[in-house]
């Protein structure tokens, strides 16, 4: 960061640093500042007011929520001073491929594939076990795919009325004969459910590509949980970018 406030004028308007009155901050003066973020959950809260900004703005509908989640893999190196692993990390199989790091479980918003809702956990957490955390409560359909098999029955879904739309697993599809008619409304169902639930896919793809955030760089649960929501915050803004940008090019000027 402060390279990038030398090095960019973007930048140094963006963090409103004048390098003809001052220097950048250095790397204990910003370490200082992002600790004072986390203790005070202060970025969960820009979080919350990017949404907000972005449901005033009416990109935000709420009625359908998408919920998914993705491994994001942590060092598993025990070259290091307590010759340990993180551990707050844990491994964990997926196919026939171990990972070892943290699970990110999110809320996407089926009319505009922004996140609404997340969650940080270690890597063996199973997908199902935060779904009641990832719900906002207003909305009326559920997408997930068939790691969710069975979430309507757990004990703290009792109380929430959507409609479950859970991708069906293959083994059930295969069993369905080709030639029977039930077999091509199967098919055609279970790719209409696909279509809506690829909107998931699509924050994923800005934290892990465009931010190239592969890797946990810190160590614990919490620092990585409040990196984890200022990414998915500035990927809504990325994803709803030309939206806004049309939004405001419409906005009448004030004089």
């Amino acid at each position: 960061m402060e390279d990038a406030i030398y090095d960019s004028q973007a930048v140094r308007a963006f963090v409103r640093v004048d390098l003809v009155r001052e220097t950048a901050p250095d790397g204990t003066t910003l370490l200082k500042f992002r600790r004072l973020l986390e203790a005070n959950e202060l970025i969960q809260r820009m979080f919350i007011a990017i949404n907000a900004t972005l449901t005033e703005k009416g990109l935000l509908m709420r009625l359908g929520t998408i919920v998914d989640a993705t491994i994001i893999n942590a060092p598993p190196s025990t070259k290091n001073a307590e010759h340990k692993r993180d551990a707050d990390m844990y491994q964990t199989k997926k196919g026939n491929q171990w990972y070892f790091g943290i699970k990110e479980h999110i809320g996407v918003d089926a009319e505009s594939g922004l996140v609404h809702s997340l969650a940080t956990t270690a890597a063996n957490v199973a997908d199902i076990v935060e779904t009641a955390g990832l719900l906002h409560g207003g909305e009326e359909t559920v997408f997930a795919d068939a790691g969710y098999t069975g979430v309507a029955k757990r004990e703290e879904m009792n109380d929430v009325k959507v409609d479950w739309q859970i991708a069906a697993k293959r083994g059930t599809i295969k069993n369905v004969n080709e030639k029977r008619p039930l077999r091509s409304i199967l098919d055609e169902l279970e790719h209409a459910k696909a279509s809506i639930r690829a909107k998931v896919e699509h924050p994923f793809h800005m934290v892990k590509n465009l931010f190239r955030h592969r890797k946990t760089r810190y160590k614990g649960l919490p620092k990585n949980t409040a990196h984890m929501f200022i990414l998915f915050g500035l990927g809504n803004l990325v994803i709803a970018k030309n939206k806004l940008l049309n939004w405001q090019a419409q906005a009448p000027s004030s004089v």
